[in-house]
């Protein structure tokens, strides 16, 4: 598949992006708006994705086999790291029913549908998304929903 030459300006509004979101989650107060950075990561994800698709559909050349390995071998590693940490992590600090609860948020990561496992437990906002460790699995869920339909 053709892939899209290296562009800074999507490199600064990404960077624009995560300072967004950390902002946001380090001071909540000072920056209510900082999770539009997801939006933005949303944004970028479409364009670029959806300009490799229609290359790649133009050129006659789509594979489902290559993109999937490709998003495998970018997504993946940070994936699995990030869960596994948190569940080793959580063995030590929480408490079981609050362990069963990151085992099913994991099980949700793994298979993409964390925005629908938490979309049944409380809101983005809610006083319980604080100590939900992978909260923001959902976004990567629906992003990869998103490829699939």
């Amino acid at each position: 598949m053709f892939h899209h030459q290296y562009r800074a300006d999507i490199d600064g509004l990404r960077a624009i992006a995560v300072l967004a979101v950390v902002a946001f989650h380090v001071f909540p107060g000072a920056i209510p708006g900082g999770f539009i950075g997801v939006d933005i990561f949303f944004v970028i994800s479409g364009f670029l994705i959806s300009g490799i698709l229609i290359r790649s559909f133009e050129n006659e050349n789509f594979s489902y086999k290559e993109f999937y390995a490709r998003r495998i071998n970018r997504i993946f590693p940070a994936l699995i790291l990030v869960m596994g940490i948190s569940l080793a992590f959580g063995w030590f600090v929480l408490m079981s029913d609050e362990y069963k609860q990151l085992n099913k948020h994991t099980a949700g990561g793994a298979g993409f549908i964390s925005n629908f496992i938490l979309w049944e437990e409380a809101g983005y906002f809610d006083t319980e998304a604080d100590k939900k460790p992978l909260l923001h699995l959902w976004s990567l869920a629906i992003e990869e929903q998103f490829y699939i339909f």
